[in-house]
């Protein structure tokens, strides 16, 4: 009679499922940015298989040609497939931007983990530097960086990280306040244990959360500086294949031969649409009181 209640029991019982993928598979438009952005990344991992072409090799006798079956988004001033060239600059245009904002997330919740946990001078020196940094726009201080380290890639990511590590500070700094009163944290410090120690395993783990959703919502947004300071001419350089680089290039023929700068354009349109709409699905879900 027992196994029979025990096994009513578990028929009764519901089946367990992911929270998360389930609340990521209610909300269609995290899906369709979900799918998108699967679709952008495996396209340019699989760039080499998909087209024949170099994303380098100039052709001058086909300069400007128009999109056809041999060359579906068309050709550039110098006979390169563009198609071609958009699936190669995803991997600098994505790169980038996530490496950046990744970079910053992680050194961010570091500086703010330390100076929320030690506060006081130390504190003030570290919040007061961050002050002057989001004191300027954030465009115009990427900018300044990137010029003055000099024109390339690199730099570019490095000026996107430098401007939005104050962001993941105050972040950190404002969870770490919170948890420097837990029960937890406040048995490690009656027990002896280290500073340090307790900030990296106690404070930075349960501080993570807030920084998730701010790295997800800023990865679009740091693609879009990595073509703007590519279309101003401090990013990447001719003739590698940026979407910035190429939109800056291409406009200037957006009359005669619209496909130029128009494909590249939609291809940073998508991606960037592709990454808020993640961000915003996984805010609701990680913060359910950002949505009320």
């Amino acid at each position: 009679m027992s196994s029979l209640s025990a096994k009513a029991d578990a028929a009764a019982a519901p089946r367990k499922t992911n929270p998360f993928w389930f609340r990521i598979r209610r909300n269609p438009l995290t899906l369709f940015g979900l799918v998108l952005l699967l679709m952008i990344v495996l396209l340019s991992i699989f760039a080499p298989l998909i087209s024949p072409y170099d994303p380098s090799k100039i052709s001058i006798k086909e300069r400007f040609s128009p999109p056809s079956a041999a060359h579906w988004f068309g050709t550039d001033e110098v006979g390169r497939d563009i198609f071609t060239r958009i699936l190669y600059g995803a991997r600098l245009s994505l790169g980038v931007g996530v490496a950046a904002v990744l970079s910053a997330g992680l050194i961010g919740t570091i500086i703010g983990s330390i100076s929320g946990y030690f506060g006081g001078r130390v504190d003030q020196i570290i919040m007061r530097l961050m002050d002057i940094i989001l004191a300027f726009p954030s465009l115009v201080l990427a900018m300044a960086v990137a010029a003055t380290l000099g024109p390339n890639l690199q730099n570019a990511m490095l000026a996107i990280a430098i401007i939005k590590i104050p962001v993941y500070v105050r972040l950190a700094r404002a969870e770490t306040l919170a948890l420097r009163e837990k029960l937890f944290v406040k048995a490690a410090v009656t027990f002896g244990i280290k500073p340090w120690r307790i900030i990296a395993r106690h404070i930075i783990p349960n501080a993570v959360s807030p920084v998730v959703i701010q790295v997800t919502l800023d990865i679009g947004d740091a693609i879009l500086l990595v073509a703007t300071l590519g279309f101003l001419g401090l990013g990447a350089q001719p003739p590698t294949p940026e979407w910035g680089a190429m939109i800056s290039v291409g406009w200037k023929y957006l009359l005669d031969y619209w496909w130029y700068p128009t494909f590249p354009g939609l291809a940073l349109f998508l991606a960037s649409c592709g990454f808020n709409l993640i961000g915003d699905g996984i805010r609701d879900i990680l913060d359910p009181k950002s949505n009320r």
